[in-house]
């Protein structure tokens, strides 16, 4: 499955992605606010996970590539949120961009065309995310995307470690009518 943009394709992932990938992951700003992946076999585990995630659920993270120049400029989707909290079950939207491709409002594009697919495609009745609260870049993009800030909702996370700054974390949810208003 391809998902087009104007500026960009949300697609499946290939090997030759693998690298740049782990390329993206080993930039310590890009990191800054997610769950490290130290190593290229853990950056090809979490992408192995994707693909997984794709074939039993029919969605997950999808390759953003610019449309223009074929360029690889990291990743967005969605996928279940697999640990038990409050909210679970969830669905969750989430991106990762390399550096070149920051403050062009390509995080907004893409996660906006994931929202399209989620609610359009899927069915489903909401999409969450969530950040850490120093993480205002991904906030931002909640807010353009018209999710609605949950505070009674906040969480710490439960596979981050207890004195990591990323373990608290601040949720933002997206019900089907809020889309239907904001996708007008």
């Amino acid at each position: 499955m391809i998902i087009s943009t104007d500026r960009l394709t949300l697609r499946a992932w290939r090997d030759e992605d693998r690298a740049p990938f782990a390329a993206m992951s080993a930039d310590p700003a890009v990191m800054q606010y997610l769950r490290a992946l130290p190593t290229r076999q853990d950056c090809d585990r979490w992408i192995d996970f994707q693909i997984a995630h794709h074939a039993e659920h029919g969605f997950g993270f999808w390759v953003v590539e610019s449309r223009a120049t074929g360029a690889f400029l990291g990743a967005t989707g969605l996928f279940r949120v697999l640990f038990d909290a409050p909210f679970t079950p969830a669905v969750e939207i989430g991106w990762r961009l390399a550096r070149q491709a920051w403050r062009q409002g390509i995080a907004t594009e893409a996660a906006r065309a994931s929202l399209a697919f989620g609610f359009d495609k899927l069915n489903l009745d909401e999409i969450i995310a969530y950040a850490a609260p120093a993480n205002q870049a991904s906030q931002n993009v909640m807010r353009k995307l018209g999710m609605i800030r949950d505070v009674a909702s906040d969480f710490d996370h439960p596979r981050v470690e207890a004195d990591s700054p990323l373990r608290r974390q601040v949720m933002y949810r997206l019900p089907r009518t809020a889309w239907a208003d904001v996708s007008r």
